[in-house]
């Protein structure tokens, strides 16, 4: 089936950020190791679905918790889908938003931020399918405080969408419960990463394909006055570790 305009944006994104991503994805590796710190399971879990695995940090951390664990890994960027490859046991190149598997095929469903680009209705609704009774949830997505500064820092020098509109906690929850489970458990916790520069920063968000904002986005590039400007305002963010780049992050766990 075709992705919308929008997801197929996206998709040319992170298809793009494949040969950057692992070198650059600080953020994601951190996020996983939470994820997955959090993700309490008793008896391991047989087989899970990797859902937005990307390059595959995250199969390569659960292998290594749980040894026996049967991975399928799903995700619409071949170029990361290639890579994932070597730590999965079955790779599938597909929409999360609409899974070629079957009902009832997994006893866990895991996604490190990437439903943050999904709508999350659909996302959670097949996650609650491929479960089987009992099976566990475990993702983690970006909170509204996420790119504090980039927002301020650009709000007075035009009116077009720089990031991302990231949900509250509250949304998620109430997303989970809409799908049909239960035993809800949220987190929120703050990673922040320092730059010694703007460019920089924005370099290392494009090189995970995260530069992806959709309706809104400014199509040309800034003029050199209101670069400056936004460098300015920016600066005032400046910490002595450099600039900062805040993640609002979520952690959700969910039994079906």
């Amino acid at each position: 089936m075709p992705l919308p305009a929008a997801n197929q944006r996206v998709r040319e994104s992170f298809e793009r950020a494949a040969a950057s991503y692992d070198d650059a994805a600080v953020l994601q590796r951190q996020v996983c190791e939470a994820l997955l710190a959090n993700f309490a399971v008793d008896p391991p879990p047989l087989d899970l679905l990797d859902a937005g695995c990307g390059t595959g940090y995250g199969a390569r951390l659960l292998r290594a918790c749980w040894p026996q664990l049967q991975i399928t890994a799903i995700d619409f960027a071949t170029t990361m889908l290639a890579v994932a490859r070597h730590d999965a046991d079955v790779c599938l190149a597909a929409d999360i938003q609409a899974l070629p598997c079957k009902d009832e095929s997994f006893a866990a469903w895991w996604s490190n931020l990437t439903v943050q680009w999904c709508a999350i209705d659909q996302v959670l609704g097949e996650a609650r399918r491929v479960l089987r009774p009992g099976g566990r949830l475990a993702l983690s997505t970006l909170g509204p405080d996420t790119f504090h500064e980039l927002r301020e820092a650009f709000k007075d020098v035009d009116r077009h969408r720089h990031t991302l509109t990231f949900s509250e906690p509250a949304a998620i929850g109430d997303a989970l419960l809409r799908a049909g489970f239960a035993e809800i458990e949220l987190q929120r916790q703050t990673v922040c990463l320092h730059y010694p520069d703007l460019k920089t920063l924005l370099r290392a968000i494009k090189e995970i394909g995260a530069n992806s904002v959709g309706e809104g986005a400014r199509n040309g590039l800034l003029g050199r006055s209101a670069w400056q400007r936004v460098q300015a305002a920016y600066e005032q963010h400046r910490t002595p570790a450099g600039l900062p780049a805040r993640y609002d992050v979520i952690l959700a766990y969910a039994r079906k």
